[in-house]
Formats: structure tokens, C-alpha cells, sequence
């Protein structure tokens, strides 16, 4: 069997980047359009060096407005693509975002947070985007979104990514923190039969039957590539079955119903969270990111002290863990949430625990929080 030059098994000294740029490689990404901006420029760097070694395309856009763009026409030619930016780009690419939305277009972006508004703090830790990744386009639609707490995590969730979008013909959103993509840390990249690369469903009918849109009782039609042979109508207007723009209520109804149903009914296939000492746990804290790092060690040194705490840590942020975190309300007293905002996940928490408990947040700016300030907020509620 051939060994894929662009999987580098074997162990590896990566900061979070790094290892973003190798796992999208490895997953099978041939396609990377961006633009430089602190702290994600080292993922449009290692992309730059390594794509022409594999038969890729890099290419350096003038914007974020461009980049999504560009993506988005790499990935309906048939290639696996991906930009990578932070805040200040992220808000540019929120209305092409909602183009691949509609457009039914598989791709990734991944946004290494910063602190913000406007320009803010280029080279400190903020996740502060969190709410803008969910809602920053316009219209209802769904979308996917991990969130990983290492460099290992930033290969993994990469490749993760890659084969959500493929298989939901969606963006898929990785939203790490400063502090994930700029630590280094081993990474173990496993051989190339150990990866699971999930690619496009391709049209099973002939160029004269195909139908752009037509699921046949699935929620994600096929997709054929531009150039292949086949009639490709799309648009971001609201669309029929054969890609036209029909400019009803009826039409509205059901396309947008579909584009969220896609998501919404398969949670179970999508989200994933990690569970530490939940099963008696009166204080549970939920978080993401780096601040869960501190977490971990955080609920050991409680449970040291002999108080019952416990970790949920969200790996897919979007679409929300909500029956998760309802069961986990009315089991604790109270739930604690570190983020590196002024509370944006922590609102999501007091929804869905719908009164169950108390919800806490302990919120930093610029600056991760220490596993002895989570612990102090845990001993505070112990009764």
C-alpha cells in the first residue's frame, strides 16, 4: 500500500496550529485560501510550506471576505478546503458563511480566538466568538462547532471536522482560544489506515438525471463537482429542488426546515462531550477550551478535599448539548462556567438547566483562569 506523503506519522513536537495545518493534510484538505492575523497565522503558514509538497493549492487572499469565497469554490470543484483566521476576519466571514450555509457547501474554518471587539488584543487568549459563531450570519440555520483543548485535540478535531462537513455538506467551525493554538505539546499523528477520512455522497444517477438538491428521503442530497459533467445550479437565494431561485413562502419553508433538520436530528451522530466524576456530583463545572484544562485539575484537587465535583467539557459547542446539561441540573446544586468573556456559553447553561440549579460564571478577559480560582468558586458552594 502507498503511504500518503502528507501524513507524517509518528510522534511530533506541535504547537496547536501546527497540528490544525497537519490534521486538515491528513484528512485529505488539498485547498487552503486565507489571510495572515495574529494568533492563527501560523496555521496559513504551515499550509503555505506543505500544500505544494503534496500536490495542494495555497493561496493568500487580499481578505477574509475573499478567502471564504475562494473556499467555497474550491470545495464545490470537488477538493477538501479550509481557511483559518481570528475575530476581526471571523466577523468578514459571516456573510459568505451563510452563502456555503445555503449553498449546502462542505468546508472548514477554524477561528483561534483573540480578545476583542474591533482589533482588541491580537496576541492574547479570548473566546469571545463563541455567540457570533452561532448567529453571526443572518437567517435560521444550524451550524457545527468543536471546540479542542490541546494540540493533539487541533489534529484530531481537525480531521473531525473535515468529515462533519463532507458528510453534512456544511462549514464546520473549529473554535479554539490563543492559548490551544499557540501551546506546544506532543502530538501523535497515527498511520494513514488508522485515519477516518469521510468523503462527499457523489450522485448515483446520470449527468441528465441529476437533480441538485434532491434528497430522495435523506436530509443531504448528493453532490456532484463542478466540471464533472453535471448541471450545477446553485445560489444563496432561496432555491427548489433543481437549484432555481423560487421566491415563495412554501419554498422558504421547506428549504431552511431541511438545512436545519440536517443538523438538528442527527445531534446524536454530531455532538460529544467528556464526562469526568459526574455520576454524584453536587458542583459540576462546564467548560471548553483552555479554561477546561484548568478544570481537570481543579475538580481533582476537590475531590481531594472531599467535596463532589465533577467536569462536563463541551467538544461540540454548536449545535448545544442541551439534555446533557438539563439531566446534570437536576442532579448538582450548582454549575459553575469559567469562560474567557463576559458570559456568552454560561447563558446557553441557565436555558437549558431551566432553573434546576444555580448557574455560575467565572468570567476572566485576556487571561486563562488557574485551576485554584475555579476551586475556590467549587469550595464556596459547598453547603
Amino acid at each position: 500500500m502507498s503511504h500518503d506523503p502528507a501524513i507524517r506519522t509518528g510522534e511530533h513536537f506541535l504547537n496547536g496550529d501546527t497540528a490544525c495545518a497537519e490534521g486538515a493534510l491528513a484528512c485529505g484538505c488539498r485547498f487552503f485560501a486565507g489571510y495572515p492575523i495574529t494568533p492563527a497565522t501560523e496555521i496559513a503558514e504551515a499550509m503555505s510550506r506543505r500544500l505544494p509538497q503534496v500536490g495542494g493549492i495555497y493561496i493568500q487572499m487580499e481578505d477574509e471576505l475573499a478567502s471564504m469565497n475562494a473556499i467555497l469554490g474550491a470545495s464545490s470543484a470537488g477538493v477538501k478546503a479550509m481557511t483559518s483566521t481570528s475575530g476581526p476576519g471571523f466577523s468578514l466571514m459571516m456573510e459568505n458563511l451563510g452563502l456555503g450555509i445555503m449553498m449546502e457547501v462542505p468546508c472548514v474554518v477554524v477561528n483561534i480566538q483573540r480578545g476583542g471587539p474591533s482589533t482588541g488584543l491580537p496576541t492574547m487568549v479570548g473566546q469571545q466568538d463563541m455567540m457570533q459563531a452561532r448567529w453571526g450570519s443572518h437567517g435560521d440555520y444550524e451550524i457545527i462547532a468543536l471546540c479542542p483543548y490541546s494540540p493533539q485535540e487541533m489534529f484530531d478535531f481537525t480531521i473531525k471536522a473535515f468529515n462533519l462537513a463532507e458528510k453534512y455538506r456544511i462549514p464546520v467551525l473549529i473554535m479554539a482560544d490563543e492559548v490551544v493554538g499557540h501551546m506546544t505539546e506532543k502530538v501523535v499523528i497515527p498511520k494513514e489506515e488508522e485515519i477516518i477520512r469521510i468523503y462527499r455522497t457523489k450522485p448515483q444517477v446520470p449527468p441528465n438525471e441529476y437533480i441538485m438538491y434532491e434528497t430522495n428521503g435523506s436530509l443531504v442530497p448528493p453532490m456532484a463537482n463542478a466540471g464533472d459533467g453535471y448541471k450545477v445550479i446553485t445560489t444563496g437565494l432561496t432555491h427548489n429542488e433543481m437549484g432555481y431561485p423560487d421566491m415563495t413562502a412554501e419554498a422558504q419553508e421547506k428549504l431552511v426546515t431541511r438545512l436545519c433538520n440536517k443538523i438538528l436530528l442527527n445531534k446524536g451522530d454530531i455532538v460529544e462531550v467528556e464526562e469526568r466524576e459526574l455520576s454524584d456530583a453536587e458542583v459540576v463545572v462546564i467548560a471548553y477550551g483552555s479554561p477546561a484544562r484548568s478544570a481537570v485539575l481543579a475538580i481533582k484537587k476537590a475531590r481531594e478535599q472531599g467535596i463532589k465535583a465533577g467536569l462536563l467539557r463541551l467538544i461540540t459547542v454548536w449545535p448545544f448539548p442541551e439534555e446533557e446539561i438539563l439531566k446534570l441540573a437536576k442532579q448538582a446544586k450548582t454549575i459553575i462556567v469559567p469562560e474567557i468573556n463576559k458570559g456568552q456559553i454560561v447563558r446557553e447553561v441557565e436555558r437549558c438547566a431551566k432553573g434546576n440549579c444555580e448557574v455560575i460564571l467565572i468570567s476572566k478577559l485576556a487571561r486563562i483562569h488557574t485551576p485554584d480560582e475555579i476551586l475556590d468558586v467549587i469550595k464556596n458552594q459547598r453547603l
